[in-house]
């Protein structure tokens, strides 16, 4: 059957087991190119494991993760951020004594060109590079106004604004889908809206897909053009965010029981 154009990301039959355990079982979806997709499950679900199947951490047993029509199976984790999917993680994941504009400039790093023996030789394309590098850390950081913050290490900033340089080091990767773990755990109500606006940014301003992880229903409810529901680690449901809170499964699934009860 020949790709959809349209579709960016292609999850076909994952199937994920440790042990007796079994995380995932045959989930497949896809994800347009230009949408935000929602991630939703109660926890234990298999979001995260999927996301880290995404980021090729996990293996997975059974099926494949078609990415721009090509599989990812065999990518090397290394390898991911250079064929354009960025992520944050549900654990802030930053150097905490590092200032927020080197954090920043790491997300930008897979793009970088330049080889081993020419960096530790500081020859001049290299500098050429970390200049460019250092010019679009510093585009990113004013969007997310966070330029006031850039040489202030990350790790004594308060939390939200920790949450948005992780957002800006991922959009420095430059990438085609970004992967968002959790980002509204711990943000208060006015970060919230910031947030939501980001997420739209993301998507209307730079043409960046998304696919996000998260239990704030208001968030998922109002961003997303597509949700996926996830299970004890199946696919229950899929649709627009109207279909999906009133779906039966997915009401039982959050509320346990069944949804006319």
């Amino acid at each position: 059957m020949a790709e959809d154009p349209q579709t960016l990301l292609s999850v076909r039959g994952v199937t994920v087991r440790f042990g007796g355990i079994v995380a995932l079982d045959g989930v497949s979806f896809d994800v347009k190119r230009g949408h935000i997709c929602g991630l939703i499950g109660p926890n234990g679900a298999g979001k995260t494991t999927l996301f880290n199947c995404l980021s090729r951490l996990y293996q997975y047993q059974a099926g494949d993760i078609l990415f721009e029509g090509r599989s990812i199976t065999s990518t090397p984790t290394h390898r991911i951020a250079g064929l354009g999917l960025g992520r944050t993680f549900q654990n802030l994941a930053m150097f905490r004594t590092m200032p927020v504009r080197e954090n920043v400039m790491v997300g930008a790093h897979c793009r970088s060109s330049a080889g081993f023996l020419a960096s530790a030789l500081r020859l001049p394309s290299v500098k050429a590079e970390e200049a460019q590098l250092r010019e679009r850390a510093a585009r990113i950081m004013a969007d997310l106004d966070l330029s006031r913050f850039a040489g202030h290490p990350v790790g004594g900033l308060p939390f939200g604004i920790q949450k948005r340089v992780e957002f800006a080091r991922a959009l420095a990767a430059d990438p085609k889908l970004l992967l968002l773990d959790e980002p509204a755990a711990g943000l208060n109500h006015e970060e919230l809206g910031e947030l939501e606006r980001l997420i739209r940014d993301a998507r209307d301003r730079l043409g960046i897909t998304v696919l996000l992880v998260e239990h704030h229903m208001g968030l998922v409810m109002d961003v997303s053009d597509h949700i996926v529901t996830l299970n004890f680690g199946r696919k229950i449901a899929e649709g627009p965010p109207e279909h999906i809170q009133q779906h039966p499964d997915v009401i039982e699934a959050y509320l346990g029981a069944p949804a006319h009860a």
